[in-house]
Formats: structure tokens, C-alpha cells, sequence
């Protein structure tokens, strides 16, 4: 019998630790409970909650809110070089990274330390520092909520974008996500040093022939001088996306701007960083209460303590306004906003 909690305080299940209420609330440990408890429930309203690590709460939950905790690894060797590695969503990211690199599984390394659970990895299609999940990806399962029926998403039919999936449009709150299948290798590893933050933190260790193991340790060791721990700072790690503007549109910037860094992506579309933007617009280690811009990366906004969601959401606005003013750049949340 599933334990259906009344008035559940949320603070700790959100990176953000806003303190919003969920009217009900129900922690699934398997498929088999998910199916049932979405049969039970039919016509009722529901909220699915996965690691809480890319959402902003701004108002109570009044639904029955799903958490899906449902755990396990499972590896099927397919040749010298190759292994499938299958996760069920209620794995921590991190963690199931962790065990790879442990096993000698290559291809996710870059994307170590990035808060959540496996689950909501492929609806964001995470990625950093070179890497995104798209790489490695195989498949998903899903189960439909309307009727509960499971089904397999291939990378084609998932529609990978930059931070975004199939799952954030057309599909958005009709599937649940149960398992992730990656393909990574075994024995010869491609790694993804490119980002010069990666090649400097191999450099200082004089590493020269690095590892996926010293690739991780990198991209760690970056991640933590940069962005700060949820545990201890309220934050969702990146909270704007890199927006992507024309080539004439940055070269128009660029005039006024002539420090301005980019990525180029063709010839025609230039990506800039967010946080770059934010912080020219003098953002960066501004506080207002217990909302503010973390002191060391723009890119994130944080909840110094008691900062509600409102008043986070607000912030973000107040930044988006400020860059399109100065820039013409439109900021686009990574973070979902509710």
C-alpha cells in the first residue's frame, strides 16, 4: 500500500530549497507501483518530481506529486568496446557517472557533478564542457501517463536540442521517464579534453596522457571552484541558457563590445555566454534579501537562505530585461519555472 503524504513540504526535495507545499504527495520505488498509483489516480491532477535540480517553485503544488525514485544498473556487454549501461531514473546523475568511471565506462566523464537524477537527464538533454547526453544516448523507456502503457524512445524519436528534448515540447507532462540506456565504450575511450578549463586542470597536475577517471577529477575540481553546492547555497546550477544570435547580430555587438567572447557555431549563428552577458550588466555577487547572483558565476542564481520563488523568478526577469536592454540578447530559463 502506497503511503500517500497530506501537506508535504517540498524544501528538501528542490536544489532551490523553496519551502512550497505539495497538496499530496507519494514516493514511487518501482515500475510496477508507478502504473498502479497513475491507474488509482486517473483523473486526478499529478506533478512528477525527479531530483528537483532544474526547477523554480514559485507557488504550492496543489496535485499529487510523484516522486520517482526508482533505482538500479543493470550492463550488457555488446563487444570489446562497447558496453550498454542502462539506469533507472531515481539514480542520482553524478552517482550512476561515478559508477561508470569506476567500471571503466568512457563517454559521460565530462559530465560529472551535474546535480539530478538520471531520469530528467534526457528531457534537458544535459550537457558540459563538450559534452552532451545526447552522446551516448541509446534509448529511453516512458510510461505514458494517460494510459499507463510503456514505450521506447530511440535518440531520433527523443529530438535532442541544445537543452532540450521532445519531452519539453510535444510531449511535455505526457510522459514519465522509468530507464536511460548509453552506449559507452570499455577499452579505448574518446575523450573530450577541449575546453581549455580541462586542458589547464590537466596541465597544473602535469598530466599528459589523461584518463576518464582524471577527465572527471577535472571537470569536478572546475565545477566546484565555479558553481556552489545546493547543500549549502540554494541554487540551480545554470539558470539561463547560452543564448545563440546571428553572426551579424554579434558582429553589430562587438562593435561596443569589441571583449565580447563567443563559440562559433557556422557561419551564420554565434553562441554567447549567458553569464558572461549578466555579468557585464553588473549582476554578478549582487544580493537583494536571500535572492542574489552567486559571486563566482553569474549563470546562477541562488537562495541564500529563505528567498522565496517569487522572488527569485522576479530577479531572473529583472536580468533578462537588463541584457536585452544592453545587448538586444534575449535570455531564454534553462530552468523550468512553476
Amino acid at each position: 500500500m502506497l503511503n500517500i503524504v497530506i501537506n508535504k513540504s517540498l524544501k528538501k526535495y528542490n536544489t532551490f530549497g523553496i519551502d512550497v507545499v505539495a497538496s499530496e504527495y507519494v514516493k514511487i520505488t518501482s515500475e510496477k507501483e508507478l502504473i498502479d498509483i497513475l491507474a488509482t489516480y486517473r483523473t486526478k491532477k499529478i506533478f512528477i518530481l525527479s531530483g528537483g535540480s532544474n526547477m523554480l517553485l514559485t507557488k504550492n503544488i496543489e496535485a499529487l506529486v510523484i516522486h520517482i525514485a526508482i533505482k538500479g544498473i543493470s550492463v550488457e556487454t555488446v563487444s570489446n568496446n562497447s558496453v550498454l549501461v542502462s539506469a533507472y531514473a531515481g539514480e542520482n546523475w553524478h552517482d550512476f557517472v561515478q559508477y561508470c568511471i569506476q567500471k571503466n565506462y568512457g563517454g559521460i566523464e565530462n559530465l560529472s557533478l551535474i546535480p539530478g537524477y538520471v531520469g530528467s537527464a534526457p528531457i534537458q538533454n544535459i550537457g558540459a564542457y563538450g559534452v552532451e547526453l545526447k552522446d551516448t544516448f541509446v534509448n529511453c523507456e516512458a510510461i505514458e501517463i494517460a494510459s499507463g502503457v510503456k514505450k521506447i524512445f530511440t535518440t531520433t524519436d527523443c529530438k535532442f536540442g541544445y537543452r532540450n528534448s521532445i519531452f519539453k515540447n510535444e510531449l511535455k507532462g505526457k510522459y514519465i521517464i522509468t530507464k536511460v540506456t548509453f552506449r559507452l565504450t570499455s577499452i579505448s575511450h574518446t575523450l573530450n579534453t577541449s575546453y581549455g578549463a580541462i586542458e589547464k586542470a590537466l596541465a597544473e597536475k602535469n598530466i599528459e596522457t589523461p584518463s576518464i577517471k582524471h577527465i572527471a577529477d577535472a571537470v569536478i575540481q572546475i565545477r566546484k571552484s565555479k558553481l556552489p553546492d545546493p547543500s549549502k547555497i540554494g541554487n540551480s546550477g545554470s539558470f539561463f541558457k547560452n543564448p545563440v544570435i546571428s553572426s551579424q547580430h554579434f558582429s553589430d555587438v562587438q562593435k561596443s563590445y569589441p571583449n565580447m567572447p563567443s563559440y562559433t557555431i557556422d557561419e551564420h549563428y554565434s553562441k554567447v555566454p549567458a553569464g558572461w552577458l549578466i555579468d557585464q550588466c553588473g549582476f554578478k555577487g549582487k544580493r537583494w534579501g536571500d535572492a542574489g547572483v552567486h559571486k563566482k558565476q553569474a549563470l546562477v542564481i541562488v537562495n541564500y537562505g529563505n528567498a522565496s520563488g517569487q522572488e527569485l523568478l522576479e530577479l531572473s526577469i529583472t536580468i533578462q530585461k537588463k541584457v536585452f536592454d544592453t545587448f538586444g540578447i534575449r535570455l531564454e530559463t534553462e530552468v523550468n519555472i512553476i
